[in-house]
């Protein structure tokens, strides 16, 4: 099969049942350390039956992603510039940094928007960048869609695991996610250097779970310092920043009004 990220070959290198039924090949590229399920064909399925309530870790990762992301937009971008939460699930993140007092939009394709109602994105804007939390994973054609990215965004800030430098059987690593069946690309940092050089984009990564790509000439020390940081200097930003939530909730009561002819009940 061929590699969705450099075009080589890539090669079987185990199978997985997936949603407890479909017996798929995972195929590995030795060039660009790139895994990828087949054609996933299962996927209309999976999205339909989302598992979305074993995701105990929702609420408390959104809140770390938030502070992480509030440092190093604060201290690397510009923080009144307006960004974009991409695959923003429930709007929980869009939420927060508003409430910290980034001008944050939302859009998700699967998911229904019960956080940042109101918010929602224009797709004729360009932003200072986005964020793209636990998506990259589901990508069918990664380059394509960081493509597409790129054109709302010179900057985007991601989160997925990296894989281990061995990749691990489908017993041992959770982040196959066989249950859910959503996840069908994994990426190893060679992969993201891959990209990054395709797309002529520097690459800032804590080589775990958190990814910058960006045209700006960012210090990786620096930003792993920041993210190292981050719950000591989110303080500091916190109080730096006006925080949005009166103002939201005043156009939004503004809008109310006008849709109901002025009675809001």
């Amino acid at each position: 099969m061929q590699c969705n990220i450099c075009d080589r070959h890539s090669d079987v290198i185990f199978k997985a049942t997936i949603l407890n039924k479909y017996i798929v090949n995972y195929y590995y590229c030795g060039h660009c350390r790139f895994l990828q399920t087949e054609r996933p064909y299962w996927l209309e399925e999976a999205y339909t039956h989302s598992p979305g309530y074993l995701d105990t870790g929702m609420i408390s990762r959104n809140i770390t992603l938030a502070k992480q992301s509030a440092v190093l937009l604060f201290f690397l971008f510009d923080p009144k510039a307006l960004y974009l939460d991409f695959a923003g699930g429930y709007g929980i993140l869009t939420r927060i940094m508003r409430d910290i007092g980034f001008d944050f939009y939302w859009n998700d394709l699967y998911t229904p928007n019960l956080f940042a109602q109101g918010f929602e994105f224009n797709n004729n804007l360009k932003v200072e960048l986005l964020t793209s939390f636990q998506s990259f994973e589901h990508f069918i054609h990664p380059l394509q869609e960081i493509a597409q990215l790129l054109t709302i965004a010179d900057n985007i800030l991601f989160t997925t695991e990296l894989l281990p430098n061995s990749v691990p059987s489908p017993e041992k690593w959770w982040y196959y996610s066989l249950y859910g069946g959503q996840h069908v690309s994994f990426y190893s940092y060679e992969t993201l250097r891959f990209v990054a050089n395709k797309y002529k984009l520097n690459l800032l990564s804590n080589r775990r779970d958190i990814h910058l790509l960006t045209k700006r000439n960012i210090s990786s020390a620096v930003f792993n310092a920041l993210l190292r940081g981050s719950s000591l200097l989110y303080n500091y930003v916190r109080i730096s920043m006006n925080s949005k939530t009166i103002d939201d909730f005043n156009r939004l009561t503004i809008l109310k009004q006008d849709s109901c002819g002025g009675d809001v009940t």
